[in-house]
């Protein structure tokens, strides 16, 4: 390939990446170094092929937890006037807890923008983390402002049901907990580590009266737990 049609090509991805950033704010970003720097993932520093310094998205994930939590605490806030500390503080848990900032990342479509090391394997709390980044970079580019209208205009009303996620349980073994006791029942989990694709994750199996009544997999014994719960909470539900 030529130097002249080498350069056309970055130019052509430099403004498709433009673009497709334009298409998830829903405006032109000013600044595109910052948001370039937002999916920058520490582990691709050090890589041989690295001519100039960078830096990773970890100081704008910082930045953008902060403002993404003020923003959430504010929306729900004045949507839930009669609601007290301790609900809004669970309601605002729900929405920027890890595993659903992972997710809302690929929703939108971040993920294709993340960059990482080849050695590494993808762990979704990557995506969370260019999430939050990403808010970050919103933020210094646009401020404030701009940055609230994106969250609660983009994010909040086009990804994120606020009044079903708020509903849906959460904590099925506290609710396994006080069924248990309720029924006059026991339970208990047995719970084994196993290997997938090289990935530690653990398998349970919830026991009711020692009888078998629901399997979860999680990447800890406590997701796995949960998982078992929730299963078997949609089990006997009629």
């Amino acid at each position: 390939m030529s130097l002249f049609r080498g350069i056309k090509y970055f130019l052509l991805a430099e403004k498709s990446k433009k673009n497709t950033l334009k298409e998830i704010l829903g405006f032109k970003p000013k600044n595109l170094t910052l948001y370039e720097q937002a999916f920058v993932h520490k582990s691709i520093l050090n890589e041989s092929y690295q001519s100039v310094q960078r830096e990773s998205n970890e100081r704008l994930e910082f930045l953008g937890d902060a403002i993404l939590g003020a923003v959430v605490a504010q929306y729900l806030f004045l949507r839930y006037p009669k609601s007290n500390e301790g609900e809004l503080t669970k309601f605002r848990s729900k929405i920027v807890n890890r595993k659903f900032l992972n997710q809302l990342a690929i929703d939108i479509g971040l993920d294709v923008f993340i960059e990482t090391s080849a050695n590494i394997k993808r762990s979704k709390s990557i995506f969370g983390d260019a999430f939050e980044a990403f808010i970050g970079a919103i933020f210094l580019d646009k401020g404030y402002q701009a940055c609230r209208n994106f969250i609660i205009d983009v994010v909040i009303k086009e990804y994120i049901d606020v009044d079903v996620l708020i509903l849906e349980e959460s904590d099925y073994k506290s609710k396994l907990i006080e069924w248990v006791q309720k029924n006059k029942s026991s339970y208990t989990f047995n719970t084994v580590e196993i290997i997938i694709d090289g990935i530690k994750n653990y398998k349970t199996v919830l026991l009711i009266n020692k009888v078998a009544k629901a399997e979860g997999r999680g990447s800890s014994k406590k997701s796995a737990e949960q998982e078992a719960a929730k299963i078997f909470f949609k089990e006997i539900s009629p």
